[in-house]
């Protein structure tokens, strides 16, 4: 734990079934989490290597807060992203958390590649390579009842699983977490495949004392107060994040059918009160919130083999239903959960493969490829064909399947579809068409993703009516605060209550005095290193294509024109390259 003057790294190597553990004071400016996990991966990576070539490292770390403060609840997943080549970031909650740093560790540095299937177990002791080969080929809710059986310490311990789409190295393979949480974005179970490694189970044990209960129980107090007695997170516990998609139909800003259109007809059918209404069963917390934002639906359906039915308790979001819902057209909840059992059972993430079923849906009505090659009818509204579809995705068996199992950045070019292939920085789009905030966003943040910088909710307060030159300095100075908040590791819905001086207080109960202008330095140089990291790894604002679709169909915020997304565009560059001195 940070308060001991320094940070505590795992390292694991799996191919020679070894580890070392350091402790690196040095770490400690960079306060934790993304910012840890970055300084590592510039020590480690192999720039000149392929994502998947068993050099490469995944990075874990908590932060300062984690397991001691409401919503601290995350961890940094830091790696080279198999799908766009470049910088991968990643964050899931559950008992993640908690049980690296009860542990004993801050951050676990995982490098080569097991000679056989391979999963860890790690505990206080250390770590311990057991034999995978009876979890390979299981889908990630099996290989989660068999790992608890093997592991004890049920309430301490996290496990995290691929399925068959890491196995077999789907570039957008995410990775399970404590069954209902995911680092599901960018590729980091598709590098757990190419380390022949199924799972790592953690077990928290320790204890810490905290060495001034009273100003740590004032500063506690403070941000609980904040959390459950305010309205700042009540929607996350109550209707959820799916509240977002009646927000943005409303305002003509929920990608639809490929973003054909910004408004689905149907959004009332499989809105977030839709399906807590007809089928919600419990909500959950991850260890240490208070919240409780996860929501959990049963899915019922028709037994295969004969009458009676099974049932399926499945997590709901936003981001979900929106990439196999008003994405893909699909317009009852039945449709969106037949889809997303299978889509978790096989361990894809869900918004990129949501983005690109619906790119091979029109590729097909377009004639840009062919029902042989898609194995079965892609039609949006029909949910049937994207079930087999998401099946022939994690398990290929041709090469269309392999070509568009590698991202539409990749597979675009070959079939044609560019113009309407929804990714930007080879990312598949998250579920926001609202207004240049959110475009130019995604496009430079550092994981190309709505949550580096929040563009979309700049659009929402702004919409047409902003300074070209605000924008581009809200979209910096804001990736630079949730550095902040990423290190910390702190929940990003918490960002309203977690303040700059929320924050001092907080670190400073704990033995961690930082002032408020201190967290910014830091930030600014979290985001310094993410930049350097990039641009190592070949990446360059050069390399920023925009398809055609994104200026086609209405955001938000009215038509996006290219001549004004390219002028924000260089204003960005211009204003990275004043401040970080780099080469963009």
């Amino acid at each position: 734990m940070f308060e001991r003057g320094y940070p505590r790294v795992l390292d694991i190597d799996l191919e020679h079934g070894t580890f070392t553990v350091s402790e690196r004071g040095d770490l400690k400016p960079l306060l934790g989490g993304v910012g840890t996990a970055a300084k590592l991966l510039l020590e480690n990576a192999a720039w000149d290597k392929d994502p998947l070539d068993p050099v490469q490292p995944a990075i874990f770390a908590i932060g300062p807060l984690s397991g001691v403060f409401p919503l601290a609840t995350k961890v940094a997943a830091v790696f080279r992203s198999p799908l766009t080549s470049e910088w991968g970031e990643s964050y899931a909650g559950m008992r993640s958390a908690m049980s690296i740093r009860f542990a004993g560790y801050d951050a676990v540095v995982i490098r080569g590649k097991a000679a056989r299937p391979t999963y860890l177990s790690i505990d206080r002791e250390g770590v311990a390579f057991r034999d995978a080969r009876g979890l390979w080929g299981l889908d990630t809710e099996e290989t989660g009842r068999l790992l608890r059986e093997f592991e004890p310490g049920r309430g301490y311990r996290s496990t995290w699983r691929i399925g068959p789409a890491g196995e077999n190295m789907v570039h957008f393979a995410g990775l399970n977490v404590d069954t209902f949480r995911h680092f599901g974005r960018l590729g980091l179970g598709t590098v757990f495949g190419s380390k022949n490694l199924k799972a790592v189970v953690v077990h928290g044990t320790k204890t810490y004392p905290i060495s001034d209960h009273k100003a740590y129980n004032t500063a506690y107090e403070a941000v609980y107060r904040q959390v459950v007695g305010t309205p700042v997170l009540a929607k996350y516990h109550q209707v959820g994040t799916g509240e977002n998609v009646l927000w943005l139909n409303n305002i003509g800003s929920l990608p639809t059918m490929n973003l054909q259109a910004g408004r689905f007809d149907a959004a009332a059918e499989i809105s977030g009160e839709t399906f807590g209404e007809t089928s919600l069963t419990r909500i959950l917390a991850c260890a240490g919130c208070p919240v409780g934002c996860i929501h959990v639906g049963l899915y019922r359906k028709r037994h295969p083999e004969g009458s009676g039915y099974i049932s399926t308790h499945i997590a709901y979001d936003y981001e979900l239903i929106y990439a196999l819902g008003p994405m893909l057209g699909l317009d009852s909840t039945g449709k969106v959960y037949a889809v997303l059992e299978v889509v978790e059972a096989l361990g894809l993430d869900v918004i990129s493969t949501g983005v690109t079923l619906a790119w091979a849906t029109e590729a097909l009505k377009r004639g840009l490829v062919t029902e042989a090659e898609t194995q079965t009818p892609l039609c949006f509204g029909e949910e049937k064909g994207y079930v087999a579809a998401a099946q022939n995705l994690a398990s290929p068996p041709n090469d269309f399947y392999r070509n568009i199992g590698k991202g539409l950045a990749f597979a675009a070019p070959l079939y044609g579809g560019e113009d309407f292939a929804l990714t930007l920085g080879g990312h598949e789009m998250a579920g926001y068409h609202t207004g240049y905030g959110c475009l130019v966003g995604h496009s430079v943040g550092a994981r190309h993703s709505h949550l580096c910088n929040g563009g979309c909710f700049y659009d929402q307060k702004y919409g047409k009516s902003f300074e070209d030159e605000d924008l581009i300095e809200y979209l910096i100075s804001e990736e630079e605060r949730r550095n902040v908040l990423n290190s910390l590791v702190v929940c990003l819905f918490g960002r309203g209550v977690y303040k700059p001086d929320v924050i001092a207080t907080a670190l400073s109960s704990i033995g961690m005095p930082l002032s408020p202008e201190e967290l910014e330095a830091a930030g600014r140089e979290i985001f310094r290193l993410k930049w350097q990291a990039k641009t190592r790894f070949g990446y360059s604002l050069d390399k920023v294509r925009i398809p055609r679709r994104y200026f086609e169909t209405p955001s938000g915020s009215g038509l996006l024109q290219p001549e004004r997304f390219h002028k924000l565009l260089h204003l960005y560059r211009k204003r990275l390259s004043e401040n970080l001195a780099i080469s963009l």
